[in-house]
């Protein structure tokens, strides 16, 4: 079972008790943007396999939204943090490289 901490509240919740948003840190498109933009938006998600980056909700707690670093093979959380960051943190990149060395972060 996957069990995050919500950085809001620091409570460990497990899947039931969060709501997934999918991928985080995706660039939004408004109003005077292409077509092709747009669609990229709505539909072109990565699904690696490997460290991934996903928003979540603690829907049956704080009611906040927050980003997770996971893996998406073995489930291993490296790191949780707040929303309102719109880049991955430094201490989240250390974080997982400290148990991935190979691994590296493309913006």
């Amino acid at each position: 079972m996957l069990i995050l901490e919500c950085p809001n509240c620091g409570v460990m919740a497990d899947e039931t008790e969060l709501s997934a948003g999918g991928e985080a840190h995706l660039k939004r498109f408004g109003p005077g943007s292409s077509n092709e933009e747009f669609e990229g938006y709505l539909f072109h998600r990565a699904n690696p396999k490997g460290v991934h980056f996903e928003r979540w909700r603690h829907a049956n707690g704080c009611g906040k939204w927050f980003h997770a670093a996971r893996c998406t093979n073995t489930l291993e959380v490296f790191a949780t943090y707040t929303a309102q960051t719109s880049t991955v943190p430094d201490t989240v990149i250390a974080a997982i490289k400290a148990k991935r060395p190979d691994w590296s972060h493309e913006t």
